[in-house]
């Protein structure tokens, strides 16, 4: 906090001028450019701490407790029975927040320490990602990550743009392009940016990553250049360079970096075990105020009887044990020990050990899309003709149709031009695959580029179209897909510009192709197209792709195309459907002219130019259906069907489009094939989103996915009735969801339901929504670990997750409870036999067990039996894995008594023995609630009876150790302990006899 205040300066944030390679010309003060995933700082660290924990009821008592021991009236025995426990208790709180807060420094610092290389008067030299400063002009190479956000100025790419992966701030797949500022591009060096006088003028700091607004001015040109700033020119820290170098000035940094603004502030998650914990707490501090109350009223409250109510809730305070928290504690230490040490689940981090009991109570899951389900890479998978498909396992059938037509056409005399006298001739198969082949080849934005491999340099692999040195660029991986698919069958694209296209035969023959026109995809339009001229025939081609719903209306009439774009989508493929239609060089001319008067017609100019190209779209020749699908993570299938079996309903949120994550959702088989979709329509205003709110209330059992635009309208409007709605669903898929409304999601859903939820990412985009969840967990993807640093806890792939939350979170939450159980039931029988021993010796405010006896019956004498449930496990964690439905389940004192009748007159001897029956009841109930032994569980009992019997020879101030060894002694022990644990177990016995719990019926 301190940091920011010294960084922030004062004020809102303003618009800013930033020269170029002149830092020390700024207007107002900068952030530094630092990552802090940190809840503290060195100052704040103890303060914070300690207001963490005295903030809940359960804390704040024992310290009041151990407090008023200062008060000699108060005072009921030695100050270290008080303060020991309690300083126990801070200390291993205030060790492991400073275990995490050092490990988070350092995660932090490794980020922090990457280094880049800055333009200088003196040259190039290197910097820390942390020293950059607002008006530092950086170079970052390909495959770099952006550290601050910036605006491009140079690229080293001959076309002059560069490609951006920015899945990890928006979620998206396809690469996004952009442009360099052009004066600035137009220089001879980059070191020339130094020499000229120029600054930009930005926008203050703000939360939107998809629009800028800014000017570039050059000073010392006459006249001065003034160029205008978008999206298009700026480079976002957290998004990596994906195509040669670039050169950019730094705009923003450190907290106001527009991924940072998109995140909330880590906060101390506080687990929903712990609140139950201290809520159990105020209850048994209700029936302690109620039993000092009885004792003074009894008393008929004579003499000072407020300072009797104090000494008798002083007496009681064991009914609320600090050893509770203690073992609690030091469980949750063991359980985050066993999850990194599972060799099932390797790789797996613990970056927040105080919540590992959430994982087994989870009700609604919420994962990213990209990275973290799927791999982002893109294969072709199916090659539809409508009379016969080809799949991965018959591609080779593909290679050689393409083969046979190349090689059968170098053999034959060339072809007469112009047309043949035959008439219709039946295409063979041959020929229908190559053109199907030749159209994806053709219809793209692809480009091909050569980089040196260390043995050819650039301009060799370039001239001589080397395979091995050539990469593929385009805006979308689908559209790389189908290019390396071509590659493959044999038809390469080996050279591309913006006039003309290469391609390479099997036979090593080039094919020239002029590029005529080209019509990019837009989502309006969902399709795109080229019309290109082949060089060796004159033949005009425009060729089309895009998706069945608009294709349908474009292609000539057919009756397989809907059935088969049906069958590919429900296998979760991205389905593109690839047409044709031959040009005459007249009919091209007379398209030409239309379409250069529509552009440059003043009004209503794109919907002109839409015309102009729809009156080619008719009557086209349909050629294939092309499948590609987006890989999913190893195992997502099952683990996802796991997930739902345990009862854990699973949304989707990304920043992905809307066909993207439908398919993704079909693919991952988050939604069922047996499932109907409501794809809820774009709605831009209240009425609108009233009337689709109706239509979806009407559908039952139906997987919804929703825009994030659509979903921003109807949560200002009708949030309520839409969550509870969603909820209803088996599955929820958000897309083109920002950061700020993934977590606006999950806040939603804990407010509604009341129910838990975990959060999976794997990108910086996924940082808000892990950090508001209950339970954050993070995938550590290709593109940086911000997700996984961010997240409590830290996994290497999804799969992960199944067992994570089966058999960790289960089990965890399972030994917890039977370990607080225990904890509680121990200071219950304490306090119980207090009670008695008051009532019988005339209400007196005297401590039963005194000193050491009260610090060793829940220390040495107890511990380690009770502490070693947990490593009790009631079924094996195949088990769990085999039957998630285990894990709905979790959704779901005599010895006084007993002891006062058989002291006759010997009240003397009342300390020894109840004191041993206490003792043997605890170490026998634990033994009989243990569900599968562990040899450490053994090794606690039998230490936990031999300190006691040791340390009897020390405590002959407290218990008469001759009477130890008579036969009197022994068995009225035996009698009282016996009594004290047989009713309890013949009822556990009953109780699984007639009702068993799930688990026991597959361990029998």
């Amino acid at each position: 906090c301190c940091e920011w205040l010294r960084c922030c300066g004062s004020g809102e944030p303003r618009p800013r001028t930033v020269w170029l390679g002149r830092p020390e010309k700024r207007d107002q003060r900068y952030p530094r450019n630092v990552i802090n995933n940190q809840k503290y700082n060195f100052f704040t660290f103890v303060p914070g701490v300690l207001f963490n924990q005295f903030k809940y009821f359960f804390n704040l008592y024992f310290l009041l407790l151990a407090c008023s021991q200062f008060v000699p009236e108060m005072r009921l025995g030695a100050l270290y029975t008080y303060w020991v426990p309690l300083g126990f208790v801070l200390a291993v709180t205030i060790i492991r927040e400073a275990v995490e807060e050092i490990r988070c420094y350092v995660r932090d610092r490794e980020v922090n320490c990457q280094v880049y290389s800055r333009l200088t008067a003196r040259g190039t030299v290197k910097v820390k990602s942390s020293n950059i400063q607002v008006g530092d002009l950086i170079i970052v190479e390909k495959n770099q990550r952006v550290p601050a956000d910036m605006i491009f100025l140079r690229t080293s790419e001959k076309n002059g743009s560069c490609f951006l992966r920015t899945d990890q701030l928006d979620g998206e797949t396809d690469w996004k392009l952009r442009l360099p500022v052009g004066c600035a591009q137009r220089l001879p060096a980059a070191a020339d940016l130094l020499q000229i006088r120029s600054y930009v003028y930005a926008e203050e700091p703000n939360i939107d990553i998809h629009n800028f607004v800014g000017t570039f001015t050059r000073e010392d040109s006459d006249p001065p250049i003034s160029e205008s700033l978008s999206i298009e020119n700026t480079l976002w820290a957290g998004t990596v360079i994906a195509s040669g170098t670039v050169v950019g000035v730094v705009l923003y940094t450190g907290r106001e970096l527009r991924s940072v603004m998109n995140t909330s502030n880590p906060r101390s998650k506080i687990g929903l075990f712990d609140l139950e914990v201290n809520c159990l707490t105020k209850i048994l501090f209700g029936a302690l105020v109620v039993v000092s109350l009885v004792m003074v009223s009894l008393q008929h409250f004579a003499g000072r009887w407020y300072l009797q109510i104090i000494r008798f809730l002083l007496l009681f305070s064991n009914i609320i044990p600090i050893s509770l928290r203690v073992n609690l504690d030091m469980g949750k230490i063991v359980y985050s020990w066993v999850i990194r040490r599972d060799a099932k689940i390797p790789g797996t981090v613990v970056r927040s050990s105080t919540i590992p009991e959430q994982l087994g109570r989870i009700s609604y899951l919420l994962t990213d899309k990209t990275g973290t389900l799927t791999q982002n890479e893109m294969v072709f998978k199916r090659l539809h003709l409508g009379t016969v498909a080809y799949g991965l396992d018959s591609m080779d059938e593909v290679q050689s149709h393409i083969f046979s037509i190349y090689t059968q056409q170098s053999q034959d005399p060339p072809a007469q031009k112009g047309p043949t006298l035959t008439t219709k001739v039946r295409r063979t198969m041959s020929s229908r695959v190559h053109e199907a082949v030749k159209a994806i080849a053709l219809c793209h934005n692809v480009t091909p580029v050569y980089e040196s491999n260390g043995v050819t340099d650039q301009a060799e692999a370039e001239k001589h179209y080397e395979d091995s040195c050539r990469v593929y660029q385009a805006s979308s991986p689908d559209e790389v897909a189908l290019v390396q698919w071509t590659e493959s069958v044999g038809l390469t694209l080996v050279g591309r510009d913006q006039s003309s296209m290469q391609l390479r035969t099997p036979g090593d023959q080039i094919l020239n192709f002029t590029i005529l026109q080209i019509f990019p995809f837009t989502y309006e339009s969902k399709r795109m197209g080229v019309i290109v001229r082949d060089e060796s025939t004159g033949e005009i081609t425009f060729y089309m792709k895009g998706a069945d719903v608009v294709m349908a209306g474009i292609v000539q009439y057919n009756d397989w195309l809907e059935e088969e774009c049906g069958n590919m989508a429900r296998e979760g493929l991205r389905v593109l459907v690839v047409a044709k239609k031959s040009l005459a060089e007249e009919q091209y001319q007379d398209f030409e002219a239309r379409y250069v008067q529509a552009k440059l017609s003043v009004h209503d100019r794109s919907l002109k130019v839409a015309t102009v190209i729809e009156s080619l779209e008719m009557e086209m020749e349909l050629l294939c259906l092309t499948g590609v699908e987006d890989q999913l993570q190893a195992d997502v299938r099952p683990t996802l069907e796991t997930l739902r079996n345990a009862g854990i309903k699973v949304w989707m949120l990304t920043g992905d489009k809307l066909e993207t994550a439908t398919c993704t959702a079909k693919n991952a088989h988050l939604v069922t094939r047996n499932q109907d979709i409501h794809v809820f329509r774009l709605v831009t205003n209240r009425s609108e989103a009233h009337l689709e709110l109706n239509a979806f209330r009407r559908k039952h059992d139906c997987a919804l996915v929703i825009s994030g635009d659509s979903l921003e309208i109807c949560l200002k409007y009708y949030e309520y009735e839409f969550m509870e709605l969603a909820c209803q669903c088996p599955a929820v898929v958000c897309c083109r969801c920002t950061p700020t409304q993934k977590a606006q999601v999950v806040r939603l859903l804990q407010e509604r339901t009341g129910k838990l939820t975990c959060a999976v990412g794997d990108g910086g985009n996924d940082v808000s929504m892990i950090q508001e969840s209950d339970c954050g967990v993070g995938v550590e993807g290709k593109e940086g670990k911000q997700a996984s640093l961010a997240a409590d806890f830290s996994v290497t792939q999804f799969r992960h997750l199944g067992r994570l939350l089966m058999v960790h979170g289960r089990n965890s939450y399972k030994r917890s409870a039977a370990l607080s159980q225990f904890v509680i039931h121990r200071s219950l029988c304490i306090s119980t036999m207090q009670a008695v021993f008051s009532s019988v010796f005339y209400f007196a405010s005297v401590p039963l067990y005194q000193g050491f006896l009260i610090i060793g019956y829940s220390t040495i004498y107890t511990m380690f039996p009770v502490f070693s449930l947990v490593l009790d496990k009631d079924v094996k964690s195949e088990v769990a894995m085999l039957y998630p439905e285990l894990y709905k389940d979790l959704l779901k004192s005599t010895i006084m008594y007993g002891a006062l009748l058989l002291f006759e007159s010997e009240f003397v001897h009342i300390v020894a023995i109840s004191f041993t029956s206490l003792i043997l009841t605890e170490l026998l109930m634990v033994a009989l609630t243990i569900q599968t032994w562990h040899w450490l569980m053994t090794v606690a009992e039998l230490l936990s009876l031999a300190c006691y019997i040791a340390s009897l020879v020390f405590l002959h101030e407290f218990i008469d150790v001759y009477f130890i060894a008579t036969l009197s002694f022994l068995w009225k022990v035996s009698v009282i302990t016996l009594v004290s644990c047989l009713p309890l177990y013949v009822l556990k016995y009953l109780r699984r006899r007639f009702s068993p719990p799930s688990y026991s019926k597959l361990t029998s």
